[in-house]
């Protein structure tokens, strides 16, 4: 059998064990221990950190330390592919790619294992199985966490993109996701009976005008040629048909590159509140629960990301435009330079043609040994 068949068949069992077996963030218990059986068969250093989550150790012979990281959590979605390794967890799905991730993290591994074996590992590799990125930022609790944190002189991820073909890679320096913030009213009136409605407060009234102005938002509070969303995902109100509303409540999701674009919007936002509730007699409550910064990625990282793209036999394009996505790569950051690309994995010859967090969301495995191949680069080139 020859190297890459043996690599094939230990994605393609890895990732499809992975993806049968899914679960939610932060109760990840048996993939951490999955994780972290593979690092001991692999006979490499590895500790916890968390509940869940997994840290493995590999040492070169530089004094540069390189890190590596893959999510590992799935998403609450009943999977509708008819496929052997169908997920067996009602309404828990890899619908992100995130089994895909931790597979070529451990295919990564298996070969600098055989790099240091061999004494020909450049440089100290740090691999990072990551719980809880699709909430609950699991990159910032696992960094708050990790008391024996190396000084990293990079930090690199991937994720797999199906609106794009097998072999690209997409890449931009600066900005390449957005920041993502909910924000969420609370809306107190007074309840009373139809038959009296004048002696209640609708808290309705005051959610529906809130609705109008957040939707106005963009349109005369931004500049116009920024890129910004402020979506309102949820609304509800009453306590029955023949009621004056007491409650209502109104929930959204704003992406922003821009912190000056965020502090606009959530000035706004206190405003709408405050207005409400001088309009309409009802007392709002407005919160956010404070999400993911956007992805920057470090410039001076662009030329060894670039030659390890070509290097891994993959095709780059350098986006003009950020992703509106989420994603909490962004906190790595802090700790270190980063960079992080998206991998095409589209193939509509083979069926693979579904957007992410869908329920029929698939991919070739084949795929993740250019992840590993690409990481393999920059290891080289770094």
């Amino acid at each position: 059998m020859s190297v890459y068949d043996e690599e094939l068949e230990f994605v393609t069992a890895h990732r499809r064990h992975l993806h049968q077996h899914p679960e939610l963030s932060l109760k990840e218990y048996k993939t951490t221990e999955y994780i972290k059986s593979v690092l001991t068969d692999l006979n490499i250093n590895h500790y916890q950190i968390l509940d869940t989550g997994v840290i493995g150790v590999l040492e070169g012979s530089s004094e540069i330390t390189l890190g590596f990281r893959a999510d590992i959590d799935a998403l609450p979605v009943q999977e509708q592919n008819d496929v052997p390794y169908k997920s067996a967890a009602d309404n828990v799905m890899h619908a992100c790619g995130h089994d895909g991730h931790t597979t070529a993290l451990l295919l990564f591994a298996k070969r600098l294992k055989g790099l240091q074996d061999q004494g020909q590992l450049k440089h100290n590799c740090v691999l990072i199985f990551q719980p809880s990125e699709e909430s609950n930022a699991g990159a910032n609790l696992m960094i708050n966490a990790w008391q024996t944190r190396p000084d990293f002189d990079a930090i690199f991820g991937v994720h797999l993109m199906p609106d794009e073909d097998e072999g690209l890679v997409l890449y931009k320096n600066d900005e390449l996701t957005a920041s993502a913030t909910e924000f969420h009213f609370r809306v107190k009136g007074a309840s009373a009976h139809v038959a009296q409605k004048h002696q209640g407060i609708s808290a309705l009234e005051a959610i529906l005008k809130i609705a109008a102005e957040v939707g106005n938002i963009q349109q005369f509070h931004l500049d116009g040629l920024n890129r910004n969303i402020i979506h309102m995902g949820q609304i509800s109100s009453g306590e029955a048909v023949n009621t004056v509303p007491a409650n209502a409540s109104l929930s959204g999701t704003i992406r922003t590159y821009q912190a000056a674009d965020l502090a606009v919007i959530k000035t706004q936002l206190t405003k709408i509140k405050e207005a409400a509730e001088l309009l309409y007699g009802v007392t709002v409550e407005l919160y956010y629960t404070e999400g993911y910064p956007a992805v920057n990625n470090d410039a001076d990282l662009k030329a060894p990301v670039e030659q390890s793209i070509s290097a891994a036999g993959l095709s780059g394009i350098e986006k003009d435009k950020p992703y509106l996505f989420g994603e909490d790569f962004s906190f790595y950051n802090n700790i270190g330079k980063t960079y992080f690309v998206f991998v095409g994995c589209r193939n509509l010859e083979k069926g693979f043609a579904s957007s992410l967090h869908t329920d029929t969301f698939n991919f070739d495995e084949r795929v993740l040994i250019k992840v590993a191949d690409y990481y393999q680069a920059l290891l080289n080139n770094y």
